[in-house]
């Protein structure tokens, strides 16, 4: 089983990172990778969300259930895809007003060896892309900011 785990300090509040990727359906205008995400349910706790891997001629679509904590706390779990497990958290901690960490959690295995090794790696360059993904994303929409 393979396992990511990143973070950042950034200059946004833990609320607005929290939002940006709550926000499933926007990934395509910002991840280089996401061929497209179509959600299946979503309410104030829950988003079940598909979404379509598009990166160096490889395609492959997954689903995942993601218990929201607004503000704090998104919780990943695969629901289906080529994966045998997926699952992670999306942590968000505020500092103070302007500024939080945002950390990642994920573990993943593949559900066979052939696509551990034609998947793996790309998905491995995605997960550990995904915070300076957000950060970017964060500069954009909301502008520069300084670092406390």
């Amino acid at each position: 089983m393979s396992s990511i785990r990143r973070s950042a300090l950034v200059p946004f509040s833990a609320q607005q990172m929290f939002s940006l990727v709550a926000d499933i359906e926007s990934y395509p205008k910002f991840l280089l990778w996401c061929g497209g995400t179509r959600i299946l349910v979503q309410n104030d706790d829950e988003v079940v969300a598909a979404i379509n891997i598009a990166y160096h001629g490889i395609h492959k679509t997954f689903t995942t259930r993601n218990r929201l904590q607004q503000g704090k706390l998104m919780e990943v779990r695969l629901v289906e895809g080529p994966f045998k497990h997926l699952h992670g958290f999306w942590q968000f901690q505020a500092l103070d007003r302007s500024s939080s960490k945002i950390s990642l959690d994920l573990e993943f295995d593949f559900s066979n060896r052939i696509l551990e090794l034609t998947l793996g790696p790309v998905f491995s360059n995605i997960a550990n892309s995904l915070i300076d993904g957000f950060s970017k994303r964060a500069t954009a929409l909301y502008g520069e900011r300084q670092s406390q």
